[in-house]
């Protein structure tokens, strides 16, 4: 029997893999199985306990520590994801093992599963992304992995170009697309009631760490504050960061922020449908999380992309990008609010997928599984 292992950690993570394991497990039968594992913030109070919104089977739990203050409780964090998910893929030897992306704990992961002779079929790589060490996480993957299921033409080509063959790198689109298209199917009273709030005008907000940058999270985030504090009109519904170096500290400089503002909302987890709902409605999306790349512009919102942490994804035209100060923050947020850029946005295309990238992917797995003879020796694709 091929048995596939896909892992989850977070939030975003799951909102992405979601389309693929339901179309995955169309397949399931006598001879094909998938295991979903679920762990990381999933599982913590902390972080929203986002387990509770997983809407799909899941085969197994690992409980792993998420502390996030120093870049020793990060290294301490990845020792236990390594030791632990060793002896998982030693103990069930899956055909293969689906990861996304870049996050610092996918990584240890990824070197179990290498330890084991895992294969690994990786999304979401070749993407760049300056301003964050997800940089080097997801290209050491791609060196990993055996498959790639990349989300534009710019990131199959980088694929390519670190030396991995064109025949199994394949441009499929994000699930991302998908999850617009399916799932921002709540009307705005019913989003916005959900957080409890009536019709208003409002911004959605995410504020990961830049975790290239050093000492400066209490800084950036008193400039995010403060452009804030320049629009009064307008409500701000706020996720909390993730659990990278330095989301902790963000974490509660919001709540606390929030307690002096009427106008600011903040919750751990919206869930994939609240959130890309809330997104539909909104004015704009600020700060500096990859949906506000990849998601926002599907659904032609303005995007005010704050710093450098996305810089060098593939941008629409729908996204304003920024600097850090107060003072650039509020001259981004005036152009997402004008009729002008609005209208602009009505146009924007996406180079992200046309939404049906699950499928392909669920279909290129069970073709590669059933006759692809993997072999794990990879050779070098050298570029003439």
């Amino acid at each position: 029997m091929k048995m596939i292992a896909i892992v989850t950690t977070t939030r975003a993570e799951y909102g992405l893999l979601s389309p693929l394991i339901k179309n995955l497990r169309k397949y399931e039968c006598s001879d094909f199985k998938v295991e979903l594992i679920v762990t990381g913030t999933h599982l913590s109070t902390e972080f929203g306990k986002t387990v509770d919104e997983i809407d799909d089977r899941i085969d197994c739990f690992v409980n792993t520590p998420t502390d996030s203050f120093s870049a020793t409780d990060i290294a301490h964090n990845q020792s236990v994801y390594l030791t632990e998910f060793t002896k998982i893929f030693s103990d069930k030897s899956y055909s293969a093992l689906i990861l996304l992306g870049d996050r610092y704990e996918i990584l240890p992961v990824a070197i179990a599963a290498c330890l084991t002779h895992t294969p690994i079929f990786h999304l979401c790589g070749g993407d760049t992304t300056e301003g964050a060490i997800d940089e080097w996480i997801r290209h050491s993957i791609t060196k990993m992995s055996y498959l790639h299921f990349v989300t534009n033409e710019e990131s199959r080509r980088r694929v390519i170009q670190l030396g991995e063959a064109p025949q199994r790198v394949f441009n499929y689109g994000s699930t991302s697309v998908e999850n617009i298209l399916n799932k921002a199917n709540m009307s705005k009273e019913e989003a916005l009631k959900s957080v409890g709030l009536v019709d208003c005008d409002y911004a959605l907000c995410t504020y990961h760490p830049v975790t290239m940058e050093d000492d400066v999270i209490d800084d950036m985030l008193e400039s995010f504050f403060s452009a804030i504090d320049n629009f009064p009109s307008l409500h701000f519904i706020i996720t909390k960061s993730n659990a990278d170096l330095g989301g902790s500290r963000i974490n509660g400089l919001l709540e606390e922020f929030a307690k002096r503002n009427a106008n600011v909302h903040v919750f751990s987890s919206l869930g994939v449908r609240r959130y890309l709902s809330l997104m539909k409605y909104s004015k704009f999306v600020l700060g500096n999380s990859s949906s506000g790349i990849i998601e926002a512009p599907c659904l032609h919102i303005p995007t005010v992309n704050i710093g450098d942490r996305q810089k060098g994804r593939a941008l629409s035209e729908s996204i304003i990008n920024c600097g850090t100060s107060s003072k650039d923050i509020v001259l981004a947020m005036e152009k997402a609010l004008s009729k002008e850029f609005i209208n602009v946005c009505k146009v924007t295309g996406c180079p992200y997928g046309d939404g049906g990238s699950s499928e392909k992917i669920s279909y290129k797995v069970i073709e590669v599984l059933k006759f692809g003879g993997i072999v794990l020796k990879k050779k070098f694709f050298d570029l003439v």
